[in-house]
């Protein structure tokens, strides 16, 4: 049995999406593939220090940590679906661009640190530096939604493709003030090493999900409509020195 791990970073609604994708891919490989949704990113740091994950869906820092520093094997990542992140504030705020923050914002964030450095790239221009700003901790990028709306901060960093799922009403309630685009940044699928041996296998499935209607649904369902490309380890260590660069 393979243990199969995304990254804590998709709304509750994307749950049964990806269960109904780890059974196209345990129907592709002939494999029983167990899937672990943790909720948050000290479940997902658990479960991954416990040397049971086979598959783990990383978002790019994390992924760059288990390539360079585990020795996890690059498997695919989406076609054409790059990680970009939103800076958002209360719909009611009077702040309408991120240069408008004052270096003191308080600011909602997860433990999703390549979110945190690519907002923290968006902010040079308005002067906000990672000890000027006070953060506040959230579990999910839903709980930073729903404090912001609250007004317990004046901006909130999330996820692109978690922001734009989230429901009309909670849409309307905040508005954003910048969006990043960087293009070269996703989220990968990675193998542990000890697992190596199913790499070829499991590769030719993820690339084959999107060319099955139930596989193309599933795909649509979590907004990842191309399907998977394979992840070469040169593309990869091209995104881990991109992340490096943001880090400098």
């Amino acid at each position: 049995m393979l243990n199969f791990l995304i990254a804590p970073d998709f709304p509750p609604e994307y749950f049964a999406g990806w269960h109904m994708f780890n059974t196209q891919l345990q129907r592709l490989t002939d494999s029983t593939i167990h899937l672990k949704t943790p909720a948050t990113y000290h479940e997902q740091n658990e479960q991954l220090s416990s040397g049971q994950i086979a598959l783990v869906y990383a978002n790019p820092f994390d992924a760059s940590t288990l390539v360079r520093d585990n020795n996890y094997i690059p498997l695919v990542k989406p076609i054409n679906h790059s990680d970009e992140m939103v800076i958002a504030a209360q719909a009611s705020s009077e702040f309408n661009h991120s240069d408008d923050l004052p270096t003191d914002s308080r600011i909602l964030v997860t433990d999703n640190r390549d979110i945190r450095l690519i907002g923290l790239r968006l902010l040079e221009s308005a002067n906000i530096t990672e000890h000027s700003v006070q953060w506040l901790h959230a579990d999910t990028f839903q709980e930073s939604a729903r404090r912001l709306i609250a007004g317990e901060a004046e901006a909130a960093f999330f996820l692109a493709s978690t922001f734009k799922n989230f429901s009309a009403t909670t849409k309307k309630s905040l508005k954003v003030l910048m969006e990043s685009n960087i293009n070269d940044l996703s989220h990968v699928v990675l193998l542990h090493p000890d697992y190596a041996e199913h790499a070829d296998t499991l590769r030719d499935a993820f690339v084959k999900i999107n060319t099955t209607p139930a596989g193309k649904m599933v795909l649509e369902d979590l907004s990842i409509p191309e399907g998977f490309e394979p992840l070469s380890q040169e593309d990869a260590e091209f995104m881990i020195d991109l992340i490096e660069t943001l880090q400098d």
